[in-house]
C-alpha cells in the first residue's frame, strides 16, 4: 500500500489541514480506514487520533483509492468540529443506539414474581 498526498490546504478557520490523497494498493485489497489513518498520520507527521478520514472510493475495476482526510491541531478538536457518524466510522466515538428497541435493551429485566394459585372452588351440586 503506498499513500500519496495529491492536495493539502491549511484550513485556519476550522484549526485543520485538509488533504485529498490516493491509495495505490496493486497486490491486495482495498486498504480499511484505520491502515490509511495510520499511514496519512505518518505522511503529515501527525498522531493518529488528530488524523480524520472523511471519505474513500476505490473505482471499480482499479487498484487506486482516491479520498479526503482532516488533520487537526488538537484531538479535541477534532471530536468537537467533525459530524458524529465520520468520528464512528473512524473508531474515535462509539455509536449511539435509538428507537424505542434502544431504549428498552440497556434496562435490565424485571423479576417476575410465580403466579398465585387460583382460589379453590367449591362443588356443591
Amino acid at each position: 500500500m503506498e499513500i500519496t498526498i495529491v492536495e493539502q490546504r491549511p484550513n485556519p478557520l476550522l484549526h485543520r489541514a485538509e488533504v485529498r490523497f490516493e491509495v495505490a494498493h496493486a497486490t491486495a485489497a482495498t486498504p480499511t480506514r484505520d491502515q490509511v489513518r495510520t499511514e496519512l498520520a505518518k505522511l503529515v507527521k501527525a498522531p493518529k487520533d488528530r488524523v480524520i478520514v472523511e471519505r474513500m472510493r476505490a473505482r471499480y475495476g482499479t487498484a487506486v483509492t482516491r479520498g479526503d482526510a482532516h488533520v487537526y491541531d488538537s484531538a479535541d478538536r477534532a471530536k468537537s468540529t467533525e459530524r458524529s457518524h465520520i468520528l464512528v466510522r473512524n473508531g474515535l466515538k462509539e455509536k449511539v443506539a435509538k428507537g424505542p428497541a434502544a431504549a428498552a435493551a440497556p434496562a435490565a429485566p424485571a423479576a417476575e414474581a410465580p403466579p398465585t394459585p387460583a382460589p379453590p372452588v367449591d362443588a356443591k351440586e
